[in-house]
């Protein structure tokens, strides 16, 4: 029985999520063959100068990040987490790393200490921008005594083909949540509405299986994120009737107390769907509106104090993420928490 523990480099990279994924896999495929565990240590090596203040730029960036690994993680691993263990941390803050000596030190110093023996780096690695780095940092890490491997992912297509070939799954799927959509709007359930809905649902599926559903489907991790949906959407009703509420006091009130407002902050949400659903919730709820989107960045326009106040105080963003993350994922710090000085915009 052989343990398998891995040391992950991590940066802001579009192969990262390709990276996280292919450690998971190749840790539940080891312990697959060895019936043995498996660590997986995601590091990011801070390469800012030290300073006194624990709460820097970039030490935000570096928890934002393994915060974004973290739940990753946990959606690869699903109902093995049993048989992997992950750790992340943030080395390098006691010291000044700009060489790629510098930057293996560092990462060997913390494999040592922590048993590992195998690094695996991230194709697009390059914690300081554009310098390229990876290469010399490789061969400093093997020279130090440690396996070296290179994820075998690929950078993934600026404009990646509108058309891709689709699955039966995928198809099913899309069928399924065009016939519910149908049904929801008809509001019944005579054989009319149902003849009616299936052909519609059918000339949906036909038309656009190999544009809308592109990516794999995971029916286990579709049936529990539709189970989350299901707890979701009576939330965000009582959002917005809690919302419409505040905004007949404020049409009314005799001094009309609004302080619009325009809010800027990062989102922690990653994916396209959840960024869409977040930014659709807010305008859903009266006194808020998205204005723009620019990635994770959120431009959300507030009309009164609470409005901005309860946005920030993110309780919204915490149920899109356990709407598409799971229950770990809401531990994350809030927006306000995660803002930086300068961050808010009036």
């Amino acid at each position: 029985m052989t343990d398998l523990r891995l040391l992950v480099p991590v940066s802001e990279s579009v192969t990262l999520r390709n990276t996280v994924a292919y450690a998971i896999r190749h840790a539940l495929e080891r312990t697959d063959e060895t019936e043995g565990a498996a660590t997986i240590h995601f590091v990011y090596p801070l390469s800012e100068r030290p300073t006194l203040d624990p709460k820097s730029e970039e030490t935000t960036v570096a928890d934002t990040l393994l915060d974004r690994v973290t739940v990753w993680t946990e959606e690869d691993i699903e109902d093995d987490a049993e048989r992997v263990t992950i750790d992340t941390a943030v080395i390098g803050t006691e010291e000044y790393l700009f060489s790629p000596v510098d930057y293996a030190n560092a990462l060997v110093r913390y494999a040592r200490t922590h048993d590992l023996d195998v690094a695996v780096f991230d194709p697009e690695f390059s914690p300081l921008g554009t310098t390229p780095l990876l290469p010399p940092l490789e061969a400093e890490v093997r020279k130090a005594g440690l396996d070296v491997e290179e994820a075998p992912v690929q950078r993934e297509r600026r404009s990646p083909p509108l058309v891709r070939r689709g699955t039966v799954t995928q198809f099913l799927a899309l069928f399924g949540v065009s016939y519910l959509f149908y049904l929801l709007l008809a509001g019944s359930l005579e054989t009319y509405d149902l003849v009616t809905g299936a052909i519609s649902a059918s000339v949906v599926s036909v038309a656009l299986w190999q544009v809308s559903l592109t990516s794999p489907v995971r029916p286990v991790r579709a049936g529990k994120q539709l189970g989350r949906l299901a707890l979701y959407l009576p939330y965000l009703l009582w959002e917005i009737v809690k919302g419409s509420l505040h905004i007949a006091y404020v049409v009314l009130h005799p001094e009309l107390p609004i302080d619009p407002k325009v809010v800027e902050f990062d989102a922690a949400v990653w994916s396209s769907l959840s960024i869409t659903t977040f930014a659709n919730s807010i305008t859903l709820i009266p006194g808020t509106l998205t204005v723009d989107v620019s990635q994770r960045r959120f431009t959300v326009h507030a009309l009164t104090p609470t409005t901005y106040e309860d946005l920030l105080e993110g309780s919204l963003e915490r149920a899109v993420r356990f709407v598409f993350y799971g229950r770990e994922a809401t531990e994350i710090p809030t927006p306000r928490e995660r803002m930086n000085d300068g961050d808010e915009n009036t």
